[in-house]
């Protein structure tokens, strides 16, 4: 079959195009013919060396796909542990998800690694409720975009930061309430001014670092802040008195080690929660830009860039 592999760790260029055997699914498995796979940052960090591959998952990049099921042609789309950047893929049968009703393959490759990232660290973590207010950094990434439309479409009040004015806009058409260019505006002062002093329930972090100490003081009292990455770096300072004082949960995670059963799980809540709010239309997958699959060097140079609002997909 057809993949891209990493070479070596390094920049885009080490994405090469390679002949692979066609896997073997398991008996809890299925085969996958990949009509189209998301791109996403750890596709990035691990072709750095920076994102170790779980044990027996493939060394291939690529962590979500739609195609056709072998044997049987039902459209799914998948979370997977690795191996996406292929003609064929192995997935779990608990990982698997139908195409949402209307949805093209593209639209629907770009779904699962955001969709379950979010359901499960905003909601399962974060206990994100009816009613309460949320905060996304990074509002026009994968992760943004999906956060932004689920949450506003579950009825919460969003806000989102991004890097540019016209960022800034997409957030607003994407459902957030309010959005601040933290270029030229202080977010911590924005939420606080946007609540009333109160702060939000939920942060949802990709950036850590020196963030940390500002979204402390945006939360409201019983907030939650849930880490998924840490671009500006692993390490902060923390007031602990106020964590104590005004009763802040901190956590995160990250989900590609975790077992089978856990990801079936989050698939089995986006069946019956997200699913229908993707086919009513109130939730749709913003793709920024699609390159065929031996174009993944560039791809990756697109994701570096940040110029993307949404998705980037792979097609095959």
């Amino acid at each position: 079959m057809r993949a891209v592999e990493i070479t070596q760790p390094g920049g885009p260029e080490v994405l090469k195009p390679a002949d692979r055997p066609k896997p073997s699914p398991k008996s809890d498995e299925i085969l996958i013919k990949v009509a189209a796979a998301g791109v996403n940052r750890p596709d990035v960090l691990q072709r750095m060396g920076m994102y170790p591959v779980p044990p027996g998952a493939s060394d291939l990049p690529g962590l979500e796909i739609a195609g056709e099921v072998v044997g049987t042609g039902e459209k799914v789309c998948a979370l997977v542990a690795g191996g996406g950047y292929a003609e064929y893929c192995v997935v779990p049968k608990v990982q698997a998800l139908p195409v949402p009703k209307g949805l093209t393959m593209v639209q629907a490759a770009s779904l699962p690694e955001t969709f379950f990232t979010v359901w499960s660290n905003v909601y399962d973590r974060g206990r994100l409720a009816p009613g309460e207010s949320f905060l996304v950094q990074g509002g026009t990434s994968g992760i943004g975009v999906t956060a932004i439309q689920m949450a506003a479409a579950l009825g919460n009040r969003v806000f989102a930061t991004a890097g540019s004015d016209d960022k800034v806009a997409a957030c607003l058409r994407l459902g957030a309430a309010e959005a601040f260019n933290y270029k030229t505006q202080d977010f911590e002062k924005e939420v606080l001014r946007a609540t009333g002093g109160k702060g939000v329930n939920v942060i949802l972090d990709m950036v850590g670092g020196d963030y940390v100490p500002k979204e402390l003081k945006c939360l409201a009292d019983d907030g939650r802040l849930v880490f998924i990455a840490y671009l500006r770096g692993p390490k902060t300072e923390l007031n602990i008195d106020a964590v104590m004082r005004r009763r802040l949960t901190i956590t995160g995670s990250t989900l590609r080690p975790r077992p089978v059963e856990f990801k079936g799980a989050i698939a089995r809540s986006l069946r019956d929660r997200i699913w229908p709010l993707i086919e009513a239309g109130r939730i749709k997958p913003e793709i920024y830009k699609t390159f065929p699959l031996e174009q993944a060097a560039e791809a990756h140079r697109l994701m570096e860039s940040s110029q993307h609002i949404g998705k980037i997909v792979l097609t095959l």
